[in-house]
C-alpha cells in the first residue's frame, strides 16, 4: 500500500469534507469498538405491520453488517448480512441490504431486496417531518471510571413512510398518511461490538450483572387536529448498583422550523409485563424547562414490536455487532411467536415497540418508537420481583 501510514483513499476523499490528517479510510481511534451505524424502524400507524432496518460499519474491524426484518402480530422475520469491508469500501451496501441518501439529513431509502433466507422484502423511501436532532454526547465510563466504554454522536430523526413491504409474497403499500417512522445515525465507540473480551473485568452494565437499570429511548412523531404535525424525543438512562449510580435525562419537543423545547425532569409513570419485559403502557410525566408540566399518556401497538436481538443487538445465539463472520454471510430466522418466554430469552428484551401517544398540551396524537431496557427489582412498573 502506497502512503505509508496513510490509508488508502476512498470516493469520499474528493469532497472538502475531511476534519482530522487522515483519510476516509481510517479513523484516529484505534479501538475495534469504533462504530458508525444507522438503525431505524416503520410501522403502520394501526401496527399491523412494521419493519427494522440497520446497517453498522467497522472500520477497524474491516467489517460491514446489517439487518432487516419484519413484524407482524408475535411472528418476527430476521436477514441478517456481514462482509468484508475492504472488498467495497466505498459502499456499505451488503447482501441484500441497500442504504442510500436521497437528500442529506431529510430523505433516505432502504431496501431488503428478495432473497433465499427469508420470505420478506421491502423498498421504503423514510422522509423527515422536522430536521434531525444531535443528542447529546453518549459519553460512559466503566464504574471505576478508568475507562471509557462509549464516547459517541447520534442524531436522530422522526417522519413519514412510502414504498412497499412483502410478506409471503403479499405486497402491502406503504403510504405517508398510515406509516411513521424513526431513524438515528451513529458514530464512535460504543459497548457490545464484538465477541466480549475474555482478559478484562466484567462491566456490570454491559455484563448483565447490574444491579439496578432503566433506559427509555423513545422518538414520537404527532398530528394534530389541524394537521400540523411535530416531534418529540427522549432519552433516560438509570443504572445503579453497589457503589456507583448513573441518571442522565435529555429530551426535547421538535418543530419543522428547527425549535426545540427542552424537558428537563421525567416522572416514567410506566409498566411493563414481568414475563417478557414488555412495555405495557402508562404516563410520561414530564417537566419543562419553564416549570409547566405536560404528560404523554402512551399504549403499546400491536403485539410485540420488533426485538432487536434478531439484529444482534446484546448478542444473538453467541453473535455479535462487528463480529468478522467471513467475506460474505448471509442468513436468517423466523419466530412464530414472539411473546413466548423462550423466544425473549433467545432474543432479548430490546426492542422497537410502537407507541400511540396522546399529549396532554394540545391534545395531538402521536405513534413512535419506545425502546426500552428494564434490570432489578421495580414494583412500581410491574416488576416486584425484577
Amino acid at each position: 500500500m502506497a502512503g505509508g501510514s496513510i490509508g488508502p483513499l476512498l470516493d469520499a476523499d474528493e469532497f472538502f469534507n475531511h476534519q482530522i490528517v487522515e483519510t476516509f479510510a481510517s479513523v484516529l481511534q484505534t479501538d475495534y469498538s469504533w462504530t458508525e451505524k444507522v438503525c431505524l424502524m416503520a410501522a403502520a400507524r394501526d401496527g399491523s405491520l412494521q419493519i427494522d432496518f440497520g446497517i453498522g460499519k467497522y472500520i477497524n474491524r474491516n467489517v460491514v453488517d446489517g439487518y432487516g426484518g419484519v413484524s407482524r402480530g408475535v411472528e418476527q422475520w430476521n436477514v441478517r448480512a456481514s462482509r468484508e469491508l475492504a472488498t467495497d469500501p466505498n459502499s456499505v451496501n451488503v447482501g441484500p441490504l441497500r442504504y442510500e441518501v436521497i437528500e442529506p439529513l431529510n430523505k433516505i431509502r432502504v431496501v431488503l431486496e428478495k432473497n433465499d433466507v427469508q420470505p420478506i422484502a421491502f423498498d421504503l423511501i423514510l422522509e423527515g417531518i422536522v430536521p434531525c436532532v444531535t443528542e447529546d454526547r453518549e459519553d460512559r465510563r466503566t464504574v471505576t471510571g478508568y475507562r471509557r466504554v462509549a464516547d459517541q454522536i447520534r442524531y436522530h430523526q422522526t417522519g413519514t413512510a412510502r414504498g412497499w413491504v412483502e410478506v409471503d409474497g403479499v405486497r402491502t403499500e406503504v403510504t405517508p398518511e398510515t406509516w411513521i417512522m424513526t431513524r438515528d445515525h451513529s458514530w464512535g465507540g460504543r459497548s457490545n461490538v464484538g465477541l466480549p473480551v475474555q482478559d478484562v473485568a466484567p462491566e456490570p452494565m454491559d455484563s448483565g450483572s447490574i444491579g439496578k437499570a432503566l433506559a427509555i429511548w423513545n422518538p414520537l412523531f404527532f398530528e394534530m387536529a389541524d394537521g400540523k404535525r411535530f416531534a418529540f424525543h427522549q432519552y433516560y438512562l438509570m443504572y445503579q448498583g453497589p457503589g456507583f449510580h448513573h441518571e442522565r435525562l435529555q429530551g426535547h419537543f421538535e418543530f419543522t422550523d428547527g425549535r426545540l423545547e427542552a424537558i428537563v425532569a421525567l416522572e416514567p409513570a410506566i409498566r411493563f409485563n414481568p414475563v417478557n419485559k414488555r412495555f405495557l403502557g402508562g404516563e410520561f410525566r414530564l417537566t419543562m424547562a419553564d416549570g409547566r408540566r405536560r404528560t404523554l399518556t402512551a399504549r403499546p401497538v400491536g403485539d410485540t414490536g420488533f426485538h432487536l436481538g434478531g439484529g444482534l443487538y446484546h448478542g444473538f445465539d453467541g453473535m455479535h455487532h462487528g463480529q468478522w463472520r467471513g467475506k460474505l454471510l448471509v442468513e436468517g430466522e423466523h419466530f412464530a411467536d414472539c411473546s413466548l418466554p423462550e423466544a425473549v430469552a433467545r432474543l432479548n428484551q430490546f426492542r422497537d415497540c410502537l407507541i400511540e401517544v396522546t399529549d396532554s398540551e394540545t391534545g395531538a396524537r402521536g405513534w413512535g418508537n419506545c425502546q426500552t431496557y428494564v434490570n432489578g427489582k421495580w414494583p412500581e412498573l410491574g416488576l416486584p420481583e425484577g
